[in-house]
């Protein structure tokens, strides 16, 4: 196996399974099934990565909550894989964040924080089964800049009762107005650095969902907010304060192998896709070369085209490439293709046709 260079850990417990996640997680789980879990890991972890000739350049736990674990076993078989450079994410619950949880993390070595608030909107959190308001958020990311500067959020657009607000004398009215731009832009005073913007991804069959055209106007919108913050869009739903961009998910985009660790941890090493720590597909060369590609184009710096230059149907790759660009989809400088904001509505249309 190639020495590994990213490493994502899963972590799939929560304490309620919220209305809109098709993830795979466990709730109820007991905390001594929860410390076995660790133990399994810290036992995994230092079985597929062995302390490397050179550090590994990102760390992410992802979930689930992994809060909720106590993460300490895992400090002896991480600490020799982590360098001055790595970048170390921890994903928290905003239910999560106490005085000493940040610092379990510190001294795991975490260095950013990504946390999930998920939504501005108090009776979205709760038709969501968050357990926390707005407020309560906000006081909970002030608690995480204390401790860790690099820190931001996850927002989810398009849950049912989001195109409606609160009005004065009660009940709650469109929100295709100026209403929830004041909500959003509350966020201003949060300080943060990084801020992941999805659109709701309906698996669980829930009603009401706002209409497409209503998400992208609010899509397009928070874009503009978020510029206003300093945050830069760097990938389709990524923003950043520059330099502040997760590397991690960047090593993804850009087609970099990523070791992934346990229940439900998805990973890349060589030709073969893991799942739950098991190969699940191994991969010709051409089809590799083809996806580590192409999800290039997700991200602000486009996809150089010559990176694809040898694989056998590069003639028909550029001449879909350049059907992008005649339809407004792409932009051209040199061998560089980029998503236009018309092309990034519609990438997984675009990217469909160059598989």
């Amino acid at each position: 196996m190639a020495e590994p260079n990213n490493l994502y850990i899963h972590f799939p417990f929560c304490r309620t399974k919220c209305s809109y996640c098709a993830l795979y997680s466990r709730t109820g789980v007991s905390p001594s099934d929860r410390a076995t879990y660790v133990r399994r890991l810290a036992d995994e972890l230092g079985a597929r990565c062995p302390t490397p000739r050179a550090k590994l350049r990102t760390i992410y736990f992802g979930g689930g909550s992994p809060a909720l674990c106590d993460l300490s076993p895992l400090a002896p078989v991480l600490r020799p894989l982590c360098g001055e450079e790595t970048e170390f994410t921890v994903e928290l619950h905003p239910l999560d964040v106490t005085e000493a949880k940040l610092s379990e993390l510190k001294a795991l070595g975490v260095n950013r924080i990504s946390m999930g608030v998920q939504s501005l909107d108090d009776a979205v959190l709760a038709d969501m089964g968050r357990g926390y308001t707005v407020a309560e958020a906000e006081r909970a990311f002030r608690l995480v800049k204390r401790h860790f500067d690099n820190a931001g959020i996850d927002l989810i657009v398009g849950y049912p009762g989001e195109n409606e607000v609160e009005v004065e004398g009660g009940g709650r009215e469109d929100a295709r107005g100026d209403g929830w731009k004041e909500i959003f832009l509350a966020l201003k005073t949060w300080g943060l650095r990084h801020c992941s913007v999805y659109s709701l991804q309906n698996e669980r069959g829930l009603k009401g969902v706002p209409d497409d055209d209503w998400t992208l106007d609010r899509l397009r919108h928070i874009a503009i907010c978020l510029r206003e913050m300093g945050l830069e869009r760097y990938e389709i739903s990524n923003y950043a304060v520059p330099g502040c961009e997760c590397r991690h998910n960047l090593a993804v985009w850009r087609g970099e192998d990523y070791v992934g660790l346990g229940d439900g941890a998805y990973g890349r090493v060589g030709l073969e896709r893991t799942f739950s720590g098991k190969v699940t597909d191994t991969l010709s060369a051409e089809r590799d070369l083809t996806e580590r590609t192409i999800f290039r184009l997700r991200m602000r710096e486009g996809l150089d085209a010559t990176s694809y230059a040898s694989h056998p149907s590069y003639a028909s790759f550029l001449a879909a490439l350049e059907r992008s660009v005649a339809r407004g989809l792409l932009a051209k400088e040199g061998t560089t293709y980029r998503l236009t904001e018309r092309g990034t509505e519609v990438c997984d249309a675009v990217l469909a046709e160059l598989v």
